[in-house]
């Protein structure tokens, strides 16, 4: 797989589609792989006449692990006290920025998805030249007063690393069952497969950690995102358990002119059903 050298970090990526064509960039969120975003999915995409970009993010998949940054300490970040992260939301967008350079992009279109959407946030505000439109999906603003997760969802980020790879899985297939869309669920051969590739591709649950200290060390993008002049789209489960609802509310009030789409049924993935949808809305934002 190839790699982009940036900011001191490698980060492996893949290409899909016409290399000619507009650049549309898929970012993922927290300890996600590239490939949480489904070929099918990215095909669809592609068959709108993009260059579809997807990647894995620093501390995830086959990227740059940051270990020697150590365990942040999450209950003092919760705290406020933010010395403990490594790198901030900022140095994520800086990551894809990067990406872009290497591969010769200087506008694409920007897709993020949870904490996805929070880095393609942040990258359009800090690059706005480089940003031809953007999409947001299942993800919020920084701001602690909306996107609040329930209970049961906190509990799946929460969770601490398992010790086999049986365990990894089992706890993954749970944990998608509680976050994932109740109107339409995946089937459990789907989730154990999708889990079973993503622990074999590289677990790294501690990047996953330095990603979530991230995320609390980050600031409110509410204000910054008020200068948002590219078109903007919003999707968002209306039963999201992670990132509620109020989160993709809360960024389309923020952007000026934004679409929002939020969708009965869906919780925190990207459904099979939906994909049609949604790669139909992205790319009307885009045109």
């Amino acid at each position: 797989m190839p790699v982009a050298r940036t900011n001191g970090v490698e980060l492996a990526y893949e290409t899909l589609g016409d290399p000619a064509a507009p650049a549309l960039l898929l970012v993922m969120g927290l300890g996600a792989h590239l490939t949480d975003w489904p070929l099918e999915f990215t095909e669809q995409l592609a068959a709108y006449g993009f260059h579809v970009i997807r990647f894995d993010n620093r501390d995830a998949g086959l990227s740059t692990a940051l270990d020697d940054s150590g365990v942040p300490d999450i209950p003092a970040l919760m705290g406020g006290d933010r010395s403990s992260a490594p790198y901030l939301i900022a140095d994520l967008a800086a990551d894809a920025a990067g990406l872009l350079d290497t591969l010769g992009v200087q506008r694409a279109h920007v897709v993020g998805a949870s904490l996805g959407g929070m880095i393609a946030q942040q990258l359009t505000i800090d690059y706005p030249d480089r940003v031809a439109s953007l999409c947001s999906i299942m993800s919020t603003t920084g701001d602690l007063s909306v996107g609040r997760p329930r209970p049961e969802a906190a509990a799946v980020i929460g969770r601490p690393p398992s010790a086999s790879r049986e365990e990894v899985i089992a706890g993954s297939v749970a944990g998608s069952r509680v976050i994932g869309s109740p109107g339409f669920p995946a089937t459990e051969e789907y989730l154990t497969a999708r889990a079973a590739a993503k622990y074999d591709r590289a677990y790294r649950p501690l990047g996953t950690l330095r990603q979530y200290a991230a995320v609390l060390a980050s600031p409110d993008r509410t204000q910054a995102l008020r200068r948002v002049t590219a078109p903007a789209l919003v999707i968002h489960g209306e039963d999201d358990p992670l990132i509620d609802v109020s989160g993709g509310r809360a960024t389309a009030a923020a952007i000026p002119g934004s679409t929002l789409l939020t969708i009965p049924g869906m919780g925190h993935d990207l459904p099979r059903e939906l994909w049609p949808r949604i790669t139909a809305a992205i790319a009307r934002n885009a045109a």
